[in-house]
C-alpha cells in the first residue's frame, strides 16, 4: 500500500476509534466494577441453592399462619404507618423552608444558601437507622425515636428533591413579581408554589410509602411496630406468628402502593 492510500485507512481508523473508544472504555470500566463487587463481598451463588431448604423448612414451620396475632398485627401495623406519618409530615415542615433558601433561583444568598444546603447534604448523607439510633439515647426506644430519625433524614432527601423542583420553575412569572416589588413571601406564594405545588405533592407520597417501608426496618432495632413483631418472633422461632406477620406486612405495603398511586393520579 502505498503512502498514499495509507492516509485515507489510518484516518478510517481514527475515526472508528473516536466512535466507539468511549462506550467500550465505559463498558470495561462497568465490567470491572461489577467483576470487582463480585469479589469484594464474597458473592457464593452455590450457598443459595444448599441454602434453600432451610428456608423451605421455615415456611413448612410456619404453615397454617397463626391467627390469633392478627388483631395485634393489625395495631402494630397501625404503629408502622403512624410513625412514617409522623417522620413525613415533620420533614414536610422543615424541608419546604430549606428548599426555599437552597434552590439557586429563590434564594437570599450568602448564609442562608450555603447552610440550607449543608443541612441537607449532610441529614441526607446519614441514613435513618443511624438517626433513630441517636434519638434513642434522647428518648428512649419506642416508635417516637423512630418517627424521629425518619423525619431527620426525609428533611435532607425532600430538601433536595423540593429545591431541585423549585429551581426548575419559569422564572418569567417570578421576574414579573420582582418587577412590581413582591417580597419573598409574595414571589413563593404566588408564583413557586402554584408551579410546583402538584410535584412538591408528588415528592411528598412517594417519601411517605418509602417511610412506611423504613418504619419496618427500624422495627428491628427498637422502633415498634411491625417490625418489631417480627424480629421478636424471628428470635424466639415462632414460625407460624413469624409467617402470619410477614402475610400481614405484605398486605400493609401492598395497601399503601395502591393508596399511593391513586393519590398521584389524582394529583396528576
Amino acid at each position: 500500500m502505498t503512502a498514499t492510500g495509507a492516509a485515507p485507512a489510518q484516518a478510517a481508523w481514527l475515526r472508528i476509534w473516536r466512535r466507539h473508544a468511549p462506550s467500550s472504555l465505559t463498558g470495561l470500566m462497568v465490567a470491572i466494577a461489577v467483576v470487582q463487587a463480585y469479589v469484594v463481598i464474597e458473592a457464593r451463588p452455590g450457598d443459595i441453592l444448599t441454602g434453600i431448604g432451610g428456608i423451605a423448612d421455615i415456611v413448612r414451620r410456619g404453615v397454617p399462619p397463626d391467627p390469633v396475632i392478627l388483631g395485634p398485627a393489625v395495631y402494630q401495623s397501625l404503629v408502622t404507618v403512624d410513625v412514617a406519618i409522623i417522620g413525613t409530615a415533620l420533614a414536610l415542615a422543615f424541608s419546604l423552608l430549606l428548599a426555599f433558601w437552597a434552590a439557586e433561583n429563590v434564594t437570599p444568598g450568602g448564609p442562608l444558601y450555603a447552610g440550607s444546603r449543608a443541612i441537607i447534604a449532610v441529614f441526607r448523607a446519614i441514613p435513618d437507622i443511624v438517626w433513630a439510633l441517636l434519638f434513642v439515647t434522647a428518648v428512649g426506644l419506642g416508635p417516637f425515636a423512630a418517627a424521629l430519625g425518619l423525619a431527620v433524614h426525609s428533611i435532607g432527601v425532600l430538601g433536595r428533591l423540593f429545591a431541585e423542583a423549585i429551581e426548575d420553575v419559569n422564572m418569567d412569572s417570578i421576574n414579573a413579581l420582582v418587577v412590581t416589588g413582591a417580597g419573598r413571601m409574595q414571589i413563593a406564594t404566588h408564583a413557586v408554589l402554584p408551579a410546583t405545588l402538584p410535584t412538591l405533592i408528588g415528592l411528598t407520597l412517594y417519601r411517605l410509602d418509602t417511610n412506611v417501608r423504613s418504619s419496618l426496618v427500624l422495627g428491628f432495632v427498637g422502633g415498634g411496630g411491625l417490625g418489631f413483631a417480627i424480629n421478636n418472633a424471628l428470635n424466639l422461632f415462632q414460625y407460624r406468628k413469624l409467617l402470619a406477620l410477614l402475610i400481614v406486612m405484605a398486605l400493609l405495603i401492598a395497601g399503601v402502593e395502591a393508596v399511593a398511586v391513586a393519590l398521584r393520579r389524582t394529583i396528576h
